[in-house]
């Protein structure tokens, strides 16, 4: 009876219809003029001071513009009920912040005040946020009875997919990614969706040889156990569980590394049972999403074409914009900022280092002199931010932002 009113609870997962009604207000707090003229430009401008290059594929991709829409469509269709997020929409502080003006509560994380989760009444609104939740979370949610708005992105429901079938035909889910990241602890649970299925987290390719060896037979059972202590399934036996494998990953992670680690399991595979016997105990599918696999290809193709250094745009705790700067810092020097605030003049910026944990302060990053700059930005950061980083640079290097953009453009334009 109690599993039948929990089905009965209503999900929302296409909107409200209410796009129209919100899209100024969207428009004002997320649009920049500046990018749209850079757009139309191709994507440079160039003075005597400076070049400035945008890479083509850049920002908000259509998952994270799909869920920022719905919070507001939301906000419209319940202006009387409590609405809350389970934890920040996407990895932005300028989103969330404005979510949270908007009188949007967060029930965890670096936004949530007092709202904990029993506090919940059937009357309020519940977003979902676009990394999605677990199983278990959900099912939590369920049982409050409050209306649930899924904003989860569809490259991530794809992943769940994935990890669901390898879990109904008996393979492990072997997952690259971060295994404290929303995403992929909403993945872990998806593959657990049969009894007796496990997941195991491997971060980086050094964590996955450590997997290669063990199923190779050279691995150590107790020093296994240990370095995979927080990021596999409860009663995780590698003896057992790595006997037949599915790779999948967390879907903003680095392009390259994941098919690379797709290779190398599939490698061990064969070494340990053969060719033949191998293709039925491994299975892997390429679950990047599109928007991160175009960003990573611009922003390779914008380091290579001779850059004096990069400004990457997002969120310190957004994954994809930290693989963006990884890319970057093979090439040049490369800057990772979330907001405008980080650049304390042409002396210094406060930033984050690739793999850092914490911020860097670097003086006199940018040079005197005439200098190629590139920029681009993580798919979960507005276009306005980031026209306040290019226009905040071109106005330290004595560029007259104002006239930078004709009178009577507009982004119909483009």
């Amino acid at each position: 009876m109690v599993e039948k009113l929990i089905d009965a609870i209503p999900i929302y997962k296409r909107g409200f219809g209410l796009k129209a009604e919100v899209i100024g207000e969207l428009k004002s707090d997320y649009d920049s003029l500046l990018i749209d003229f850079l757009e139309a430009n191709d994507y440079r401008i160039l003075t005597p001071q400076v070049e400035i290059l945008l890479a083509r594929e850049f920002g908000f991709c259509y998952g994270v513009d799909r869920a920022v829409d719905y919070a507001y469509e939301t906000r419209k269709r319940f202006p009387d009920r409590r609405l809350f997020l389970t934890a920040e929409i996407i990895h932005n502080p300028r989103v969330n912040r404005r979510l949270a003006e908007l009188g949007i509560r967060f029930l965890t994380g670096q936004y949530g005040g007092e709202n904990p989760l029993e506090t919940l009444e059937p009357a309020d609104v519940v977003l979902l946020p676009a990394f999605g939740v677990s199983k278990s979370l959900l099912a939590r949610l369920q049982a409050t009875g409050c209306i649930l708005v899924d904003t989860t992105c569809g490259s991530v429901a794809n992943v769940w997919r994935r990890v669901e079938r390898y879990a109904r035909e008996g393979y492990t889910s072997i997952i690259h990614g971060k295994y404290d990241h929303e995403e992929t602890i909403a993945t872990s649970s998806r593959a657990e969706s049969e009894e007796g299925a496990k997941y195991l987290v491997v971060k980086d390719m050094a964590e996955a040889e450590t997997v290669c060896a063990y199923i190779e037979g050279r691995g150590n059972r107790g020093s296994f156990l240990a370095t995979f202590a927080k990021s596999s399934s409860k009663g995780f036996d590698p003896d057992l569980h790595l006997a037949k494998v599915g790779v999948a990953n967390q879907t903003t992670m680095l392009s390259s590394e994941s098919l690379a680690i797709a290779r190398r399991i599939e490698e061990s595979m064969i070494r340990r049972y053969g060719q033949d016997e191998a293709s039925k105990r491994f299975l892997s599918f390429d679950t990047i999403c599109s928007a991160t696999q175009e960003r990573q290809d611009a922003v390779i193709e914008l380091a290579q074409s001779g850059l004096d250094l990069m400004i990457v745009v997002g969120g310190f705790n957004s994954s994809n914009t930290g693989h963006l700067c990884e890319i970057g810092a093979e090439h040049c020097p490369t800057f990772h900022i979330d907001e405008v605030s980080r650049i304390e003049g042409a002396e210094r910026i406060r930033h984050k280092r690739p793999f850092a944990d914490t911020l860097s302060v670097t003086e006199h990053w940018l040079p005197e002199g005439f200098r190629r700059i590139g920029f681009t930005a993580g798919a979960s950061t507005p276009n306005q931010v980031i026209g306040e980083v290019i226009a905040t640079v071109l106005k330290l290097k004595g560029v007259d932002v104002d006239s930078l953009v004709p009178a009577g453009f507009a982004p119909s334009q483009l």
